[in-house]
């Protein structure tokens, strides 16, 4: 009973430290296997522009179909910046979740303390795509009150091109599985932009830390800057639009840790049986030698 019990116990500490090892911010970093991208990825990648003033002139349309000034969500409070695209096959829902659920856990209202400012670098996408995105997303965070705090756009590919060069977003159009040029290979990373519209802090990946962007927006709200974090990019692409090679790399890995788990455990159980074997039958061959 004693040796069940530290099984259970063992497996109940092993698989939360599996799983976070198969879903972890390094794990995520799907890529090619040898030391050189692609050659399409070339353009594609991160800049941190640190301290950056954003063209807050640029105009774009909200997912309420009206046109926007940049401007008119800066001044009073920071925001978080994403760069999407809303048919995105893959990165960019997970970047939009993780970056939801962080938000569940951070004291700070968007609307009341800082702005959701997310925009499509799609110039073909309208309306109609941003206004269901910011609907799924207000819906997923909890809080329907808060709606006045996301803000879904769209824009043309000039004002695209303004906003993605100052934050130092590289990407590339590629062909989706239709052959067309209708998707993107980019980079996954918000950024905090102080009330004055300068970039503050950038965060790669798709999982953010509650704490961390609990500090970032504190430190933007007093118009502080941040400095540079490890630039390990995840990438949002194709490698294969027929067999969608991405996906299946990021399924291998938890297929690995899957497998390791139930290696691990099975031989962990087997040595744990194997000395309750040998306790419990060494004293009756010790009693039958004395004997």
């Amino acid at each position: 009973m004693a040796t069940a019990g530290m099984i259970v116990l063992w497996a109940g500490m092993l698989a939360p430290a599996l799983v976070a090892q198969v879903s972890s911010y390094g794990d995520k970093q799907m890529g090619p296997t040898n030391d050189k991208p692609p050659s399409i990825l070339d353009g594609v990648g991160i800049a941190q522009h640190l301290n950056q003033q954003l063209p807050l002139n640029l105009s774009f349309t909200d997912d309420a179909g009206k046109q926007v000034m940049l401007s008119s969500y800066f001044g009073k409070r920071p925001a978080i910046l994403a760069l999407v695209y809303y048919q995105c096959p893959m990165l960019c829902s997970e970047e939009l979740n993780g970056l939801t659920g962080a938000l569940q856990m951070v004291d700070e209202i968007p609307g009341r303390d800082f702005n959701v400012i997310v925009v499509s670098i799609d110039p073909t996408e309208g309306t109609d795509l941003a206004a269901a995105k910011k609907r799924s997303y207000v819906k997923r965070y909890g809080h329907p009150e808060t709606a006045a705090g996301w803000h879904f756009m769209t824009g043309t590919q000039a004002n695209i091109d303004a906003l993605t060069k100052a934050v130092g977003f590289g990407y590339v159009k590629i062909p989706g599985p239709d052959g067309k040029l209708t998707q993107f290979a980019h980079a996954s990373s918000i950024q905090i932009v102080t009330p004055e519209g300068k970039l503050a802090q950038y965060y790669m990946g798709v999982e953010y830390s509650p704490k961390d962007l609990r500090l970032g927006l504190a430190e933007a709200s007093a118009n502080r800057i941040g400095s540079p974090v490890d630039n390990i990019l995840t990438y949002c692409y194709h490698y294969d639009p027929k067999t969608n090679t991405h996906s299946l790399i990021v399924a291998r890995v938890v297929q690995m840790g899957g497998f390791l788990t139930v290696v691990l455990l099975g031989g962990f159980m087997l040595l744990m049986f194997r000395r309750d074997y040998r306790q419990t039958h060494q004293p009756a061959r010790e009693a039958k030698v004395n004997g």
